[in-house]
């Protein structure tokens, strides 16, 4: 058995003004006098005189529990008299007597039924009695069955020589009512006033303890078990197992004490079950369930089967779901209605809408968390339409129903329906929560529309819910997605809590800040004001993965495995994904077969990082895996999976194109224009540029300009003027005041040779004022430093060395044959001028200054925040052969690592 450090008991320190005070037997002035007790009320009552009044009473209230259980007739002993349990009284009162029995009989009949008039009455007759410790513990239980704490605490204090049963009862009340302390300050006063614990106790105070995260004091209670020798008793070793399981750090303390009950029961099973499936470690919370059903197939009980398929959920163990269904139908537990409401949530999460309808079809009992499920699977498979008949059909709604729609429409990015959704809410008086409000803030940020979200913060504040902090966070995001960086900072300043930090991170990455996003990171957490919990490190690694800063993140990584967070899914997820987008694919893949779980996200990542890093090969093989695994594709699977097929080995179109027609009799899944638009960059990539065109023309929906804007990148990979200069009519005819759009055209033509084409279509640019474009900028991290370029840029400390440097480099490259291409400038200037400017783009500045500040030998790391252009390409492969030196660029299209004069993109991106 586990031995526990603490030597001694040390006495809490509690609140002073707590509600229950523990007189001390002398400040009670020892025992009660008989002829006045409290009743319930609070006031003092004279024993009565006439037996009959009390006989006449009791029938009156069990008549009243007749009523109230439609017909039920309580079968009451006769009252009899008995010279043991009689009390002298007098001449006038010598036939006063109550029958003991009786009123334990009505006091069980009382909780059955739940008659607190009963109870009452019940507890009024025993205040004519002499004082019975018996009875007395009978009274205070009924009252805590009927959740009546104070009045269980009147009876407990009125009692002159109470015992161990009234504490433990009033212990356990107190810890079950949201009264730990109370429970706790009891406890002691039992063993200062002599009353040894028993088993019971023990497990009173153990939940105590667990419920108020009294984790040290209940340390101590175990040394105290240990001591006194209750440990052994199956029921404390579960209460034990409780307090560890719990305490998120001391799960191996709950298995130990498992291993070493000498006996077990159910409970046991499904207490270290549960603290495993707590703790995130849901294969070996899978391995007990096993472990549990070869020991005895029908111990396991429907908490078990409950428990078993959140982790089968957890770690999207489909065949081990699948079969604990099965296992649930043999032991008759298949028309549960917790049981199946369970089942319909794991097939929403890790099988197929059919199994979800499935269930549901065949539960002849249905509540509404039954339709909500429902509603939420619709949801999760993206069938937002059959989701809303759904909730129509309903023959009763929640609040919590009406969140599942609007959620849903925020999961399944229509923001204006659940815009429309949410007002609806608001005219029929449905009570709003912090989760209505998120959600619909949520569908605000997907709008990015600046006047919405004024209002909605507006209507938020009105209703008075600024002030909790995870409305604070949405707020912030919907702000940064709206582009209101400003007005994000304003309310961040006025904020200083952990979530609305993580939150505004976030908002400077995603608004192309990412070096921003660190130095607030770096910020916060120097001055203490950030949590390093799930969300904050699954923020932390997203920025380092955007800017490529593999230092940090490994740094991160490292406080991840101390800290105790690798079996978080999130997070796990968040490292395969930044190590992947710094390049560093091996560490991506350790770390994903690291995970004790994996979500469809897992595999996702994973997946996005052989594409990002150009193999589609293996991620190919990856998709292949999954499927054995069986785990649920979603629709940002097959959106990576069909780009992956640009970048195989060979040409597999017709399989890319079995599986893209697949997505929906197959997977459920309804391909949208983004699947489209790969699948066309898919074609276009291997040369079926005409195909490609003739698949958009006959699609059944008005195709748009990211689809066309694939096709147009296909032809000026395949230098197809005749197809680029129809697809480019359409993209302005939608998008005229696009400049990506503009710069397709121009390079497609400069492509092709056509330099007067090419120089049009810049001069339409700068006649509509496009010429501003996203910023480019590039970027290298030494020394723990991000240290940015743009072009031209002339602000870096060291930029007269730069500038040197790289004017030798161009020197050195136009001898081994690299030749400007001016094409890529858009400028309206001379030749000379050109060349100029297109010297001195930012990647070429950031790979000098990688040159001249690392070793010999190591790899120049180069990011971009848009694709790199050609003439640039061209150059960073003549360096890598005349310097010697490997260096890999990270730009919007993938990997490029340029070794020998050659790169690992073949000269397609």
């Amino acid at each position: 058995m586990i031995q526990s450090s603490a030597a001694a008991i040390i006495l809490p320190r509690f609140p002073t003004q707590s509600p229950f005070h523990f007189p001390s037997k002398s400040a009670r002035g020892g025992h009660v006098p008989p002829l006045f007790i409290s009743n319930p009320s609070g006031a003092l009552h004279v024993r009565c005189r006439s037996t009959s009044s009390v006989q006449a009473r009791l029938p009156e209230e069990a008549s009243s529990v007749r009523k109230h259980n439609q017909g039920i007739e309580p079968n009451f002993p006769p009252f009899r008299s008995s010279n043991s349990s009689s009390t002298e009284r007098g001449d006038d009162d010598a036939d006063s007597f109550v029958d003991v029995d009786n009123l334990l009989y009505l006091l069980r009949f009382s909780t059955k039924y739940s008659d607190v008039e009963l109870v009452r009455a019940v507890h009024a007759s025993i205040l004519k009695i002499e004082e019975d410790t018996h009875l007395g513990n009978v009274l205070i239980g009924a009252y805590l069955k009927l959740g009546l704490v104070l009045d269980a605490y009147q009876v407990f204090k009125n009692l002159s020589e109470p015992n161990v049963v009234s504490y433990s009862s009033l212990i356990s009340g107190f810890a079950k009512s949201n009264r730990e302390f109370e429970a706790a300050e009891l406890f002691f006063r039992m063993r200062s006033s002599g009353v040894e614990p028993n088993e019971y106790s023990f497990v009173a105070i153990l939940t105590a303890c667990v419920r108020a995260s009294r984790f040290e004091l209940g340390c101590q209670v175990h040394a105290l078990g240990i001591k006194m020798g209750f440990t052994d008793y199956v029921f404390v070793a579960n209460a034990l197992m409780a307090l560890y399981g719990k305490s998120g750090g001391c799960l191996d303390s709950a298995i130990q004490l498992f291993e070493e009950m000498p006996e077990r029961d159910i409970t046991s099973w499904n207490t270290v079950i549960s603290s495993l499936v707590d703790g995130s470690l849901y294969e070996k919370a899978l391995k007990f369930g096993r472990d549990l059903v070869k020991i005895n197939e029908f111990r396991v009980d429907e908490l078990t089967l409950l428990t078993l398929l959140t982790a089968c959920t957890g770690c999207h163990a489909v065949k081990q779901g699948k079969e604990i269904h099965g296992h649930a139908t043999r032991l008759g537990l298949a028309a549960s209605l917790s049981l199946c409401n369970a089942m319909i949530g794991f097939y929403s999460k890790c099988g197929t809408i059919e199994n979800a309808l499935t269930v549901f079809d065949t539960m002849q009992i249905r509540d509404v968390i039954t339709w909500t499920q429902l509603i939420s699977a619709y949801m999760e498979f993206g069938l937002v339409d059959s989701a809303v008949k759904t909730f129509e059909k309903m023959p009763e709604r929640n609040a919590i129903s009406y969140n599942a729609i609007l959620s849903g429409f925020s999961h399944n990015s229509q923001g204006l329906n659940a815009l429309n959704f949410f007002t609806m809410m608001v005219r029929n008086g449905v009570e709003l929560s912090d989760f209505s409000l998120t959600s619909v803030i949520t569908a605000c940020g997907l709008l990015a529309d600046l006047e919405t979200s004024r209002q909605i913060h507006g209507f938020v504040t009105k209703f008075g819910y600024g002030s909790n902090a995870h409305i604070e966070a949405s707020l912030l995001d919907m702000y940064t997605r709206c582009g209101r960086m400003r007005d994000a900072e304003i309310l961040y300043s006025t904020q200083n809590n952990p979530i609305v930090l993580t939150s505004m991170m976030s908002g400077y990455a995603r608004n192309g800040q990412p070096d921003e996003a660190i130095s607030h990171f770096h910020r916060s957490l120097s001055e203490g004001k950030l949590a390093m919990d799930e969300a904050a490190l699954t923020t932390a690694l997203g920025v380092c993965g955007a800017l490529g800063f593999r230092e940090l993140g490994k740094q991160i990584h490292s406080f991840v495995v101390k800290a105790g967070f690798e079996a978080d899914v999130g997070v796990g997820n968040s490292l395969v994904s930044m190590y992947s987008k710094c390049g560093e694919m091996d560490e991506a893949i350790k770390s994903f077969d690291a995970m004790s779980a994996r979500d469809v996200v897992s595999w996702n990542s994973l997946i996005a990082g052989h594409v990002l890093h150009r193999e589609g090969d293996k991620a190919l093989a990856l998709w292949s895996s999954m499927e054995k695994a069986g785990v649920r594709p979603d629709s940002i699977t097959f959106v990576l999976l069909i780009s992956a097929y640009k970048q195989t080995s060979s040409d597999l179109v017709d399989h890319c194109r079995t599986m893209f027609l697949s997505m929906k009799p197959t997977y459920g899944i309804e391909p949208a224009s983004e699947h489209y638009a790969s699948f066309v960059g898919v074609l276009g990539s291997w040369g079926f540029v005409e195909e490609a065109e003739e698949m958009i023309l006959e699609l059944p929906f008005e195709p748009d300009v990211s689809i066309w804007r694939a096709l147009l990148d296909s032809c000026r990979l395949h230098v197809n003027t005749t197809v680029g200069r129809r697809v480019a009519k359409r993209i302005l005819a939608m998008e005229p005041r696009d400049p990506s759009t503009f710069v397709l055209i121009s390079n497609l033509y400069s492509a092709s040779g056509r330099w007067h084409c090419a120089e049009a279509t810049r001069q339409e640019m700068r006649e509509k004022g496009m010429m501003r474009k996203q910023p480019c900028r590039s970027w290298i991290i030494h020394e723990n430093e991000i240290h940015s370029f743009h072009a031209r840029d002339v602000s870096h400390p060291q930029s007269m060395d730069i500038y040197r440097g790289l004017e030798v480099l161009i020197l050195e490259c136009m001898r081994a044959g690299y030749e400007p291409d001016t094409s890529f400038v858009l400028q309206e200037v001379e030749e000379h001028q050109k060349k100029e400017f297109l010297f001195y783009h930012s990647a070429k500045l950031a790979a000098t200054y990688g040159l001249l500040m690392t070793s010999p030998g190591e790899v120049i790391r180069v990011v971009k925040n848009v694709v790199v252009c050609g003439d640039c390409h061209s150059f960073l492969k003549h360096v890598s052969a005349v310097a010697g030196r490997e260096i890999s660029l990270r730009d919007g299209s993938g990997f490029h690592f340029f070794s020998d004069g050659q790169c690992s993109c073949r000269d397609y991106w």
